[in-house]
């Protein structure tokens, strides 16, 4: 195929779909609009590895800058798509210059869930979406002591993992009355609260945010139960939210994010979406996600970069996802909401195991806790709706790949 592509968005999917349609051997234009000063890059290490000092920047970037350099790419960084007109098939970027598509892909992503507290806006409190954020981070690292994070999700236990390898003293302040409630089951929200009391985080679990002290700039946290935590800055981390208003002004279907098919096609067929920001059919759980992982991402890309170029590509995988707290690996394979049983697989006081979801008998979703070779050959099963028996889930001695 030949014309212009143009792509909202330049995160980790976005350049996936630079990278696939060169694989496809398109000889039209790339046009790449990112509001960010960076190219594509990956965003799960910004939590780990990157906070911690352990990666360079350079290691961050999906491909490197000479990938770009091909006269067919255009690569517009520090610029927002403002707007779209279906009609004309243009975008307006930055409001003044309107960009002609044939096909437009929205990488838009998602953006932080901000917090409305008292003194929410006092200087110190951190969110963490971007290099920017992280380089902000590290700057308070580097004088402060006293760290509150708020919420314990992915984001917040892996901060609160780097500020403690770091000699800080944590708090993480949690509504809810587990960490991580959202994704696992309680067996595994036990064994991570036990290894992060452990290392001397204080985990304040059933506790809400009631607001923020300080003059110039943050210096305590009040909690809902009277609590005022000394904080020299806080991280916040409650959840994502779908950048979704520039198609929805565009007139596209969206719900829970932007509706695509499997073709990751939206309501207007030359217009296609991926990453956070779709909601779109899973098969295999017979319903519409939106997804916050990498590999949906990455492969939704793949997925509409085919089809833009006339290979038909159809995208229904088991979702799967990873943190990294401590020496912990914690590999989720499939989604567990729904699930009415549990079968774990180790024991989880020597620091290897894994934790099955059924629902109906059916395998829906395994957490993987550094057990790689479970989370590898959960994958499959979970695909195949496999209904296996408890006893053999819960024998290390007999192999997964043998109850397909």
């Amino acid at each position: 195929m030949s014309g212009t592509v143009v792509i909202a968005g330049a995160g980790h999917g976005a350049g996936q779909v630079v990278a696939s349609l060169k694989q496809h051997k398109f000889d039209g234009r790339i046009v790449l609009i990112g509001d960010e000063p960076h190219l594509p890059y990956q965003r799960p290490p910004l939590s780990k590895k990157f906070l911690a000092g352990e990666l360079p920047p350079e290691r961050l970037y999906f491909k490197p800058g000479s990938f770009y350099d091909d006269p067919g790419i255009e690569v517009l960084l520090e610029t927002r798509v403002a707007s779209i007109d279906r009609a004309a098939r243009t975008v307006s970027i930055d409001g003044d210059r309107d960009v002609h598509y044939d096909k437009l892909v929205l990488a838009l992503g998602s953006r932080v869930r901000d917090i409305q507290v008292e003194g929410a806006g006092l200087p110190g409190i951190h969110y963490l979406r971007s290099i920017a954020d992280v380089d902000a981070i590290r700057k308070e690292m580097s004088g402060g002591r006293n760290v509150v994070i708020v919420g314990a999700g992915y984001i917040g236990l892996e901060v609160a993992a780097v500020c403690c390898q770091h000699g800080m003293q944590v708090a993480v302040l949690e509504m809810e009355d587990r960490v991580m409630s959202r994704v696992v089951s309680p067996h595994v929200s036990d064994y991570y609260q036990l290894r992060h009391t452990e290392r001397g985080v204080r985990l304040l679990l059933s506790t809400g945010l009631a607001g923020f002290e300080g003059r110039r700039r943050v210096r305590q946290v009040l909690t809902t139960d009277g609590q005022k935590l000394p904080a020299d800055f806080v991280v916040v981390g409650v959840g994502i939210l779908p950048n979704m208003e520039l198609a929805a002004e565009a007139g596209l279907d969206v719900a829970d994010g932007i509706v695509v098919d499997d073709r990751c096609q939206t309501s207007d067929p030359d217009i296609y979406a991926i990453g956070d920001c779709t909601f779109h059919p899973n098969d295999i759980y017979g319903r519409r996600l939106r997804l916050e992982s990498v590999h949906n991402a990455l492969e939704q890309a793949k997925t509409a970069a085919g089809n833009i170029c006339g290979v038909e590509s159809h995208y229904c995988q088991v979702p799967w996802f990873w943190s990294d707290q401590y020496d912990i690996k914690l590999q989720i394979a499939g989604l567990s909401e729904g699930y009415d049983d549990v079968v774990l697989r180790g024991d989880p006081s020597g620091g290897s195991f894994a934790c099955f979801y059924l629902a109906d008998g059916v395998l829906i979703a395994v957490d993987a806790i550094n057990s790689p070779r479970e989370f590898m050959q959960s994958k499959k099963l979970i695909a195949d709706r496999v209904r296996p028996a408890t006893d053999d889930l819960a024998n290390p001695e007999i192999q997964l790949k043998d109850l397909g």
